[in-house]
């Protein structure tokens, strides 16, 4: 029946999953070339021979894929080496760093060493998750990215190749840049919810809990594009002024409130600093000097992002 053969199905199947402004040029081309081929067969059974030139087209999901230029693996091969290579830094570096900060935490709090030993086994296996859960999903977006073509690794060579017995500078600066951006990230969100501070046998916050009412989120928001960025450094193993523009963005997202609420101390909680100061206060000049460290931080990682961009061009 017209509108229903094997063919019309069959570009239908294709089409549906490429972009709008390509259907239309894509259809009449599988058309003319399913027809071409069938005929060419001069077949005594047209719509057998229309069959087999499907068959031999292969899976239209695939064939989809190819126009598309979209992946169909989770991570292509064109960034799966750099994808490896920063998951085993991440798992042989950062891991059992949060892992070590765990245990040395609950050992202070609850003096048990079984609740230790418990505690690493549990850091293991949840923050080894949220690793390669991550640090997959951030590869997987730029692997379907429109711009991917940007994020392939096709200018290889052998300079890139460490030497024996040294670990590669540039990939260990990357995942460390990575790992701390992970790591600061995790410690606010675990202090929030796991309020390790025990306090009058109550257990509260070290940062003052209104900061989730609104200054930590651009803060949560800079590190996370932070870490973005270096992952997209690492895998392209290039670094141009849109990337330099993209970071410094990123950088004063989180510096500056950062800063502001350094300024104005309201970066711990009130109960907390209570308890641990034990009377004490803490001058200002300890906060305007973290802040002013903040700032300059900031600045710096700035300006060195614009040279790399620079020196890289």
């Amino acid at each position: 029946m017209s509108g229903n053969t094997l063919t019309d199905r069959y570009v239908h199947e294709v089409v549906r999953r490429i972009p709008a402004d390509q259907r239309s040029d894509v259809a009449d081309e599988l058309r003319t070339t399913i027809a071409d081929t069938a005929d060419a067969r001069d077949a005594a059974d047209p719509a057998a021979a229309e069959r087999e030139v499907l068959i031999e087209m292969g899976d239209p999901i695939r064939l989809a894929a190819k126009y598309a230029d979209r992946p169909l693996a989770l991570i292509g091969p064109d960034l799966y080496p750099a994808y490896i290579r920063l998951l085993k830094l991440l798992l042989t570096t950062v891991l059992p760093v949060v892992v070590a900060v765990l245990v040395v935490i609950e050992v202070l709090d609850t003096n048990d060493v079984g609740a230790a030993i418990g505690s690493a086994i549990g850091g293991v296996l949840t923050v080894g998750a949220q690793m390669i859960a991550w640090l997959t999903v951030v590869f997987a977006l730029i692997d379907r990215s429109r711009h991917r073509e940007l994020a392939m690794v096709d200018n290889w060579t052998p300079d890139d190749l460490p030497d024996l017995r040294q670990t590669d500078k540039r990939d260990s600066g990357a995942a460390l840049a990575v790992a701390w951006s992970a790591l600061v990230i995790a410690l606010i969100v675990w202090q929030h919810t796991a309020a390790p501070y025990r306090a009058d046998n109550d257990r509260i916050e070290v940062l003052d809990p209104d900061l989730w009412s609104g200054w930590i989120w651009p803060i949560l928001a800079g590190l996370a594009a932070n870490a973005t960025l270096d992952v997209i450094r690492f895998a392209t193993r290039s670094w141009t002024m849109v990337h330099a523009a993209l970071y410094a963005v990123a950088q004063l997202v989180y510096a500056l409130p950062l800063a502001w609420i350094l300024w104005q101390q309201k970066f711990f909680n009130p109960a907390f600093l209570a308890d641990f100061n034990n009377g004490w206060t803490t001058p200002d000049a300890v906060y305007t000097g973290a802040a002013v460290i903040v700032l300059f931080v900031a600045g710096s990682e700035i300006v060195s992002s614009v040279r790399t961009a620079r020196d890289r061009s």
